[in-house]
């Protein structure tokens, strides 16, 4: 199971910092991602990572301004967000992809966690 949480409201310019912690060891072996959801929108990438930190993807709209990082050791998934925008306001989810690498294909990922929403502010 994934649990992403950390989500908050904030306003315009400020950071936060989500995390998916994941109670299967299982994972550590596994590439990681973050999607969003927005209000009517579809649901979409935006970070991912491989198995042991050493490749990362991001989307357009939030390279520069989001890191995603992970600690294997606590079974655990960040992903910083600096620079918030109001466009950036969505539900975040956290996910692992069916093999080690970084991909920012839907379709490989699995066991989507509960998500956590963050809204930002103009």
């Amino acid at each position: 199971q994934l649990q992403a949480s950390g989500g908050g409201l904030v306003q315009a310019g400020e950071s936060l910092r989500l995390s998916c912690a994941a109670s299967s060891r299982a994972v550590t072996n596994n590439g990681m991602g973050w999607f969003r959801q927005g209000p009517g929108k579809e649901r979409e990438f935006v970070a991912a990572i491989n198995w042991n930190g050493g490749s990362t993807a991001y989307a357009d709209p939030v390279k520069g301004r989001f890191t995603i990082s992970r600690d294997n050791a606590k079974n655990t998934v960040y992903l910083q967000m600096n620079s918030l925008k109001p466009e950036d306001t969505a539900i975040y989810y956290c996910a692992h992809a069916i093999g080690a690498w970084a991909t920012s294909e839907n379709w490989r990922y699995r066991n989507w966690g509960q998500g956590t929403q963050v809204t930002v502010s103009s």
